[in-house]
């Protein structure tokens, strides 16, 4: 618990804020989905994209690539941009991939479905860890499949894997759908988690597909560690990675799918067939310029985004310490308990309306005969100005006070 009070979790004045200058004004804007969607005065921490600006040499190399011409690009596969990856990737121990290892889709989700129908059959259950990042459950749905959930259970410092449930869920199951870093818990699996895991897979003979979109915003650990490092896992995982969060380019589509298995690669991709298309030539511009020269301005963001963390969970702690929460370890998404609330049932409704704040519902990270166990939940992005975050958590803390609060 801290006692820390809401103007000194501020920025030293003293202190250039890099992102100090964001304001409501600045970043509302037609293009931005994330500004637009509510009313004008609601601040949005909802959508996964961030509010700062895009590191410079991305943008350099994006007006450069406007000076030639923009029809088809390499089609086949960049060939910079596959050495850039490959060298990214070792890093996290997807090392001695195969030369048609990696293949470049236009963003993760269509991985994801695209490893469900590869994958399994319509009727079958496919395993995931709820709550997760709701295109998992929907890509199950969607195509006929069920979902064999395994919900994460509260831990004493942060969210943890239920291995029992997880062991049920994967009786007759076929393939397990990895959320690593975990949207929305912004949990990484730790290094035993990752072995008791693998272990798990191999016993059950599944295929995993592991979405590791995160994986470049941790706060914790030296390195980050992919669930197929292990070779005894490598040829029945699917990784997807990807540029957009990192370097906030959601806009820009573009994803990769990578196994040291090329059939499995070619399995998976096949099963959109014409529907997956392919990613841009301005995309594959932005990803070479952020694995050559954005490393400076990530290390940095992530820096900033580390502050925002502990504003938020120190705020969290000392204004409204009923609400249960774990300082995450990745990504920009707190995941907040507010059940012990009153309005705990209409949550999101009563913080637009009460507090003109805008946040992800918890049930949307759920299936449907799930959802009720995630009503009173809140994803809460907080990848904003800190004065902006600041704002937003005195807004909601002015609201919520305003009915008594008797935690469990």
């Amino acid at each position: 618990m801290t006692d820390a009070q809401p103007s000194e979790l501020l920025p030293d004045a003293s202190v250039a804020d890099p992102y100090g200058g964001l304001d409501a004004a600045t970043l509302r804007h037609v293009d931005s989905l994330k500004w637009t969607v509510h009313d004008e005065g609601v601040i949005p921490l909802w959508v996964a994209d961030m509010d700062y600006p895009v590191a410079p040499p991305i943008v350099a190399a994006l007006r450069d690539r406007l000076t030639r011409g923009l029809g088809y690009h390499q089609l086949m596969g960049d060939s910079t941009l596959n050495g850039q990856l490959r060298g990214h990737l070792a890093t996290q121990g997807l090392t001695d991939l195969p030369g048609e290892g990696i293949a470049f889709l236009p963003g993760v989700v269509p991985g994801i479905y695209a490893a469900v129908k590869a994958l399994t059959e319509p009727g079958e259950p496919v395993v995931t860890m709820t709550p997760v990042y709701h295109p998992f459950h929907l890509s199950i749905t969607d195509q006929g499949r069920r979902v064999a959930a395994a919900p994460l259970r509260e831990g004493g410092a942060r969210w943890e894997i239920d291995w029992e449930a997880l062991e049920q869920a994967t009786e007759g199951s076929r393939l397990l759908l990895l959320c690593h870093p975990h949207n929305p818990t912004g949990r990484v699996w730790d290094a035993q988690e990752l072995t008791r895991l693998r272990d798990l897979v191999l016993a059950r003979d599944l295929w995993v597909m592991s979405d590791e979109l995160h994986a470049d915003l941790r706060y914790t650990g030296p390195a980050f560690e992919s669930f197929a490092a292990d070779p005894r896992v490598r040829a029945r995982t699917i990784t997807l990675t990807g540029p957009c969060k990192a370097y906030n380019t959601a806009g820009l589509g573009i994803g990769a799918m990578v196994s040291h298995d090329p059939e499995l690669v070619k399995r998976v991709k096949a099963a959109a067939g014409g529907l997956m298309g392919h990613p841009s030539a301005l995309s594959v511009t932005m990803w070479q310029a952020a694995l050559r020269g954005g490393g400076p301005w990530l290390a940095d963001t992530v820096a900033y985004l580390r502050g925002n963390r502990d504003v938020l969970q120190a705020f969290v702690e000392a204004r409204l310490p009923w609400v249960r929460s774990f300082p995450v370890e990745a990504t920009y998404l707190a995941w907040l308990d507010l059940r012990a609330h009153p309005r705990a049932g209409e949550i999101q409704k009563f913080l637009l309306e009460e507090a003109r704040i805008a946040v992800h519902d918890g049930p949307v990270f759920a299936p449907e005969e799930l959802k009720p166990q995630y009503q009173g939940f809140i994803r809460v992005n907080f990848a904003t100005s800190r004065a902006l975050l600041i704002e937003a958590l005195e807004r909601m803390a002015e609201a919520l006070g305003k009915e008594t609060v008797t935690p469990a």
